[in-house]
């Protein structure tokens, strides 16, 4: 019989427990379309397996889009309609969605009242991503600065110049 500590590796002591609450200050709330995203967890925090992102979305959401990366939702707050493929979903709260890798995906606010949802990304990667796209808020709930056609363009050239290097693709909008 093999020992479990022979094929486990050592338990890596430069690696700490994170506890984190989604308002503690400190935190990096980025302005992204319509909503606020908390980058609760960062990729720096677990040697790069993951990010967590708390998401407070009021309306709209993504264009359709992939990316090479697992992406998990867990709905906290109001409803989302998530396209998977060509399939549509409503999500609410208590409930939680995977997005498999390279999978055309995107969501939009269906609720009445915003959404907030926890969003796990694996590996890390994305809140670079969104610090390069987006405006540094004060707090979670701080709603974006409605961006002028101007900061649109240049946002909008920003993500399409840098899609590739953060190995995402966006596709045209579902007929």
């Amino acid at each position: 019989m093999t020992n479990q500590t022979d094929v486990l590796p050592a338990d890596d002591l430069s690696r700490t427990a994170t506890i984190v609450h989604a308002d503690d200050p400190g935190l990096l709330h980025l302005g992204i379309g319509a909503g606020t995203y908390t980058v609760v967890i960062s990729g720096d925090l677990t040697g790069g397996r993951y990010t967590m992102l708390d998401m407070f979305v009021p309306t709209g959401g993504p264009p359709p889009h992939r990316h090479d990366f697992e992406e998990i939702f867990h709905i906290l707050e109001g409803e989302l309609e998530i396209t998977f493929r060509d399939e549509v979903h409503l999500v609410g709260p208590g409930q939680i969605i995977n997005i498999p890798a390279n999978a055309p995906h995107g969501f939009r606010v269906v609720s009445a009242t915003p959404a907030r949802f926890l969003c796990i990304c694996l590996p890390s990667g994305q809140e670079e991503y969104f610090k390069l796209v987006g405006e540094v808020l004060p707090a979670r709930t701080t709603p974006p600065t409605p961006p002028s056609p101007e900061v649109m363009t240049e946002r909008r050239s920003i993500m399409l110049a840098n899609a590739a290097r953060f190995h995402s693709e966006f596709l045209p909008p579902r007929a």
